[in-house]
């Protein structure tokens, strides 16, 4: 029995010395994977610059501006410059569609 005794010790040391490091490359894989997210909304809006951004009932709204780097994007309604949040902001059936309606965009 007192042979195994430094053969546990060693395991549960060892044990202990990876977990850290195992949870550290976890959490640093999920902000990576946050900001890739991030990164490729901006992205998809970017792309669509020049194209139509359609509202929740279907409707158009109006042609997107321009995108900012946090993938907001904005669009010219009436002479003003309006911003539409990136989080209202989604791909459906490769159109560039946001869950604010027209009317919300405007009181901006």
């Amino acid at each position: 029995m007192n042979k195994f005794v430094p053969i546990a010790l060693l395991a549960t040391v060892a044990t202990l010395a990876v977990v850290p490091n195992a949870v550290f490359a976890a959490e640093t894989n999920q902000q990576v994977r946050a900001t890739a997210d991030g990164t490729a909304a901006a992205a998809s809006v970017a792309a669509t610059n020049g194209k139509m951004l359609y509202g929740p009932d279907g409707n158009r709204i109006a042609s997107v501006y321009r995108a900012t780097s946090s993938g907001d994007a904005q669009l010219i309604i009436n002479g003003r410059l309006v911003t539409v949040p990136a989080s209202t902001l989604s791909i459906l059936d490769g159109k560039l569609a946001t869950s604010l309606t027209k009317s919300e965009i405007n009181h901006r």
